[in-house]
């Protein structure tokens, strides 16, 4: 590590947790929708959806970079886990929140199905296995369909 990061932080886990801290405000922003966005719930997350298709089609998409982090690490109990795991359950609560206020049928089991489909999605076009133009849309409006979000 760089003798200057060797006095701001003691590991490079530290290092990797300030910069995921850093770049949450900017990630969470051009994800979800804003606080006073009134559209329907079911297009709130429907937004999430659209925006992680549109930034999968740049050519430095790499993925989510905070999945990345929780499965380089491995390492639930690291600082830079830790924060990644926040995001993600933040995600995780939009969706829960989003799902309740539409009416789904099981709010919770549908937060975690779309959580599964952003990382699964944001996974295979990082690594360039898929794209997720045509392919994330449809499979989420299944799922909320048949959870009966309106």
């Amino acid at each position: 590590m760089d003798r200057h990061l060797d006095r701001l932080f003691e590991s490079k886990d530290e290092l990797l947790a300030a910069s995921l801290e850093r770049r949450t405000p900017a990630y969470v922003a051009a994800l979800l929708p804003a606080v006073d966005d009134n559209r329907s719930p079911r297009e709130r997350i429907l937004h999430v959806f659209e925006q992680v298709e549109s930034q999968s089609g740049a050519p430095e998409f790499l993925g989510c970079p905070f999945l990345a982090a929780q499965i380089e690490l491995k390492d639930q109990s690291a600082p830079a886990s830790r924060v990644a795991h926040g995001v993600k359950e933040n995600l995780t609560a939009f969706f829960r929140a989003e799902a309740e206020q539409g009416g789904a049928s099981d709010p919770s089991l549908l937060a975690r199905q779309l959580s599964l489909v952003f990382d699964g999605g944001s996974a295979r076009a990082g690594i360039g296995a898929d794209k997720l133009t045509g392919l994330i849309a449809p499979t989420v409006i299944t799922l909320l369909d048949a959870a009966g979000m309106t």
